[in-house]
């Protein structure tokens, strides 16, 4: 790891901070409920926009549509290409209690 100072006290490293946001992905033939890693400061549309062809996600269950689960794994990528939607954990809990649920 690198660490340079400017003249003003400012330090700057090549080391990228994620913070873990929860989501269910929706592909054309599976939901993937997981662990994306948005980079701080940047809004999980910002990851599908960059530059990458694949997004990660962590601690992956992958099911059919039918909620029936195919697979569990550790990591898994994902071509940007397929998803069909995307929708952060929290914004559920935010919608349930919006609601009066």
């Amino acid at each position: 790891m690198t660490i340079q100072f400017n003249d003003k006290g400012k330090f700057f490293t090549d080391v990228i901070t994620k913070d873990p946001t929860e989501v269910i992905l929706q592909t054309r033939t599976h939901r993937i409920k997981g662990t994306v890693f948005v980079t701080r400061g940047d809004r999980l549309i910002d990851e599908l926009n960059g530059t990458d062809q694949f997004i990660a996600v962590t601690d992956a269950v992958v099911s059919t549509d039918q909620g029936e689960q195919l697979y569990k794994c550790e990591f898994l990528t994902v071509n940007i290409d397929h998803i069909v939607w995307l929708l952060p954990n929290d914004e559920i809990k935010a919608s349930h209690a919006n609601s009066g649920d």
